[in-house]
């Protein structure tokens, strides 16, 4: 729901990291990678319910993915890159993490809370359905060519929940771990109705 306006104000930001980050041993796919491996050390922890380690590393894999994008545009002179094989690796990257991170954090509350499980498989039952909707209309846009060109790799439809809110959600789960049960039921709804946004709107777009 905010990630334009956020991506908008960050911008100068992110630009201004690729600028550091911009020496011959960083990549943008070595970015995704720390993102990748970051985001899954996360999720360990989480299940071990280290909460704050957990947290730390979570944002760091969030930098990291935040960071990859405008590196790769940079060298591509400021257009996005030809071969699409950065996007589809901060993709699979960013899917894995997602689904790993809710799957910690719900072993994690439930070994220390005895929190239920049913809160986190809606959640991703919603990540399923709102992922394919999203993937779907990329995909097919772009044969018809009607892509959304935004500067990412894929034609994102805006929705409720976005990257901006999957970044705060997950953040409290983190934070306020004795009640990630209620937090988690609260965002299925959210990921639930923005998945349902999605199939309507992309059904409406693409016809």
């Amino acid at each position: 729901m905010f990630d334009a306006r956020l991506r908008s104000a960050f911008s100068p930001a992110l630009e201004a990291g690729a600028r550091l980050l911009d020496v011959p041993w960083v990549t943008p796919n070595r970015l995704t990678g720390v993102n990748l491996v970051a985001g899954l050390l996360s999720a360990g922890l989480a299940a071990t319910q280290q909460w704050i380690p957990a947290l730390i590393l979570w944002l760091l894999c969030r930098v990291a993915d935040g960071l990859d994008g405008p590196l790769a545009r940079r060298r591509a002179g400021g257009h996005s890159p030809a071969s699409g094989q950065g996007g589809f690796w901060d993709i699979c990257a960013d899917f894995i993490v997602y689904g790993a991170t809710v799957v910690g954090v719900a072993i994690g509350a439930t070994a220390a809370f005895d929190a239920p499980w049913l809160p986190f498989l809606l959640v991703l039952f919603a990540y399923y359905i709102n992922g394919g909707a999203f993937l779907a209309f990329s995909c097919i846009a772009e044969k018809q060519g009607r892509a959304l060109d935004d500067g990412r790799s894929l034609s994102f439809l805006g929705g409720l929940a976005e990257g901006a809110e999957t970044v705060l959600v997950h953040s409290l789960w983190l934070i306020f771990p004795f009640a990630a049960a209620p937090i988690a039921a609260v965002w299925a709804l959210l990921v639930g109705l923005s998945a349902g946004h999605r199939v309507v709107v992309g059904y409406r777009e693409l016809g």
